[in-house]
């Protein structure tokens, strides 16, 4: 085993090693998700090259430049503020959804008028109209972190898949019975899961644009789905009050998490893989582990439903948004409430960190987006100006610029 390379992971914190083992290219990545500015770097660098067989003694000062790099990066963004960059009148019909990119060049807008929209987020300049759904398109993704396909489900029963470069539909996935509601692509963007009002989920091959399986357990309709970061779990939830892990190479359900009192609304894996949060309208939201299926934890506080739910990078932190208006901040591994997010006067239906997991982003009914600082929990900023409800907002892969989608029909690209 032979070291080539060392290629650097921002978020969450890593190195990641390029060696070659019988004329063959491999990486293997040192995750440091617990690196922070007050980290000490020496002690740090000799734990990784004791641990670290492919890495020698001699590459010391390289991994040391590595480490510092990996600190200013999370250090880059603390004193941000958003102004206004454009407004964009996207679509005719109100907008359902919008997402980034790998590097944020790039996002998509689904809406009720059929299409879904590529913008170039330098310029706001719209790129690519798709069009071909019959209804709404609900649910879209990028295949990052290549970003050259997309993924769009419809109210049709269909999803597309497209080239993000020249907007050309490489295939239709006919199969499900009713709406698409959620989708994703896996990490390594060769397989599409689809999850749809039918109670079923589907995976999809995405160079043959057929289907792989079907899976079947659920009782109710399927509106969160996600897949770890290997790519070989996925994860359903269900108004059926349950959540599911299921095996994607087999298709088969490992684990029913069961224990909810209402429907699920949202639903995620940390980074390692080892845990999944799910939210639910019961008003709480519950940590598994993905490995037993055993509820670690259970968060209450808030005294209407949970609407979405979020890990930071890293997996340290998370947050639940609730229809009663506020945001709360637990501690992971204690179940501790670390900050509650007051501040808006309607229900808040979306939320996540940035990158750093310094900050939160929340999007809400009164119209606004608020900035919150993920540690204490103040607001940093409110985002103003949208005429309608905020039903999606999202950070770019850097933290510097951040999209809204209102029902005002407009999308906004806010920078720092």
């Amino acid at each position: 085993m032979k070291l080539k390379r060392f290629l650097l992971r921002y978020y969450p914190p890593g190195i990641l090693l390029e060696y070659e083992q019988g004329n063959e290219l491999h990486t293997k990545a040192v995750d440091l998700l617990t690196l922070t500015p007050d980290t000490d770097v020496e002690v740090l660098v000799n734990t990784i090259v004791r641990h670290e067989p492919l890495i020698s003694e001699q590459r010391k000062p390289q991994v040391r430049k590595l480490v510092y790099k990996l600190i200013e990066k999370l250090e880059s963004n603390e004193a941000q503020n958003f102004y206004l960059f454009k407004i964009l009148r996207a679509h005719i019909l109100p907008l359902t959804n919008c997402a980034f990119n790998k590097s944020g060049d790039r996002f998509i807008t689904g809406s009720y008028d059929r299409t879904c929209k590529v913008w170039n987020t330098m310029t706001g300049e719209e790129m690519l109209t798709l069009e071909g759904h019959k209804n709404v398109v609900y649910a879209i993704a990028f295949n990052n972190p290549f970003g050259d396909k997309i993924v769009t489900g419809s109210f049709d029963k269909t999803a597309k898949l497209w080239n993000a470069e020249t907007g050309e539909l490489l295939h239709t996935l006919r199969g499900h019975a009713t709406e698409i509601v959620c989708l994703s692509f896996d990490p390594h963007g060769a397989i599409v899961a689809t999850g749809s009002m039918d109670s079923t989920a589907k995976l999809w091959d995405v160079e043959r644009g057929v289907e792989l399986c079907t899976l079947i357990g659920h009782t109710a309709e399927i509106v969160s789905l996600n897949f770890n970061t290997e790519g070989d779990r996925c994860l359903t939830g269900s108004f059926d009050h349950t959540t599911k892990i299921w095996d994607v190479p087999t298709g088969r359900c490992l684990h029913t998490l069961s224990g909810h009192r209402g429907e699920i609304s949202s639903t995620q894996f940390d980074f390692s893989g080892e845990l999944c949060i799910t939210g639910s309208i019961d008003r709480t939201c519950k940590v598994w582990n993905t490995m037993t299926g055993q509820c670690v934890n259970t968060l209450r506080g808030h005294n209407d439903e949970i609407l979405d739910v979020a890990f930071s990078c890293t997996g340290a932190r998370l947050v639940t948004a609730s229809a009663d208006g506020t945001a709360r901040v637990y501690n992971t591994m204690t179940g501790a409430c670390q900050a509650i997010l007051i501040g808006h006067e309607g229900e808040i239906s979306k939320v996540a960190f940035n990158p750093q997991g310094t900050k939160i982003i929340t999007a809400s009914s009164d119209r606004t987006c608020r900035i919150w600082d993920a540690q204490s929990g103040d607001c940093l900023q409110v985002l103003e100006g949208h005429t309608d409800e905020i039903f999606s907002a999202a950070f770019n892969y850097e933290g510097d610029t951040i999209i809204t989608g209102s029902k005002d029909n407009t999308c906004r690209i806010w920078k720092c």
